[in-house]
């Protein structure tokens, strides 16, 4: 009985582990602190949440990029030095004034709309 305890108790604690990794595994986004980041670095000029405005939203990079490994070295290079040709004729102008890390912050932030 106790072996059968300690084997129910390990796997407990296991599947715990398991659940906690996967969970912080995940990005967490503070919703405000990131919109006002899109707005200030005038993202939202352009992209929207669920709605493709100028460019894609939102919704449709998550769509298309989430499973993508090189999906935020890829596009946080696209917003600071601009791109054209996948979502369309309208190109996306460079946005230098971003910085690096925010870049790939607005992107995780993106990519991660469900």
């Amino acid at each position: 009985m106790n072996t059968l305890k300690s084997l129910t108790a390990l796997s407990v604690t296991a599947l715990i582990a398991f659940a906690a990794s996967s969970v912080s595994a995940q990005e967490k986004f503070d919703t405000a602190a990131m919109e006002k980041l899109a707005k200030d670095n005038n993202c939202i000029s352009c992209h929207a949440a669920a709605t493709k405005l100028v460019g894609p939203s939102h919704k449709m990079m998550s769509e298309k990029y989430a499973k993508d490994k090189d999906a935020v070295k890829t596009l946080s290079a696209k917003v600071i030095k601009g791109g054209s040709g996948v979502w369309g004729p309208i190109p996306m102008p460079a946005n230098a004034q971003v910085k690096q890390d925010d870049a790939e912050k607005l992107v995780k932030w993106m990519i991660a709309a469900k």
